[in-house]
């Protein structure tokens, strides 16, 4: 594999009331960003599971981005403030585990901050190319003789 042409691919997963309509917003504003990313829209940052940024991980994510509402924004009044702490854990987990902190990360947009969005997202890719392909936390198809 050339290391010039790889692409990392990042699981992100966004909550619908707020970064998801900013990621809308830049699309419908034609901000230019990395397509990178696979989105999964979820009702609350709080109802991302640490199990699903594993399984990302898992899946060959080179990275995971999980975004919602400014804390005193959300929509399910402190959603996003269970998520952090869920986060800060997960986080440090990882690294315990050998995934560099690189890979995950964490981040409040609104949904009229597009803009912030544009910013966030090329600084997240930014980060995870220059920790390379993920291999640590991949899991392997065995393969039979």
């Amino acid at each position: 594999m050339n290391n010039n042409s790889w692409e990392p691919k990042i699981v992100s997963f966004f909550c619908n009331w707020c970064t998801y309509g900013a990621a809308d917003l830049a699309g419908v504003s034609r901000f230019e960003h990395p397509p990178n990313t696979r989105v999964i829209r979820v009702p609350c940052s709080g109802r991302v599971s640490p199990k699903f940024i594993l399984a990302a991980f898992m899946n060959g994510a080179d990275g995971v981005w999980v975004s919602g509402c400014h804390p005193g924004d959300c929509h399910y009044i402190e959603g996003n403030l269970y998520a952090r702490r869920r986060f800060t854990l997960l986080k440090n987990q990882l690294e315990y585990m050998g995934v560099e902190p690189g890979r995950l990360h964490f981040s409040w947009i609104s949904s009229a901050e597009a803009s912030k969005y544009v910013q966030v997202i090329t600084e997240v890719i930014d980060a995870v190319k220059a920790l390379g392909p993920n291999t640590r936390f991949v899991k392997h198809q065995a393969k039979v003789a």
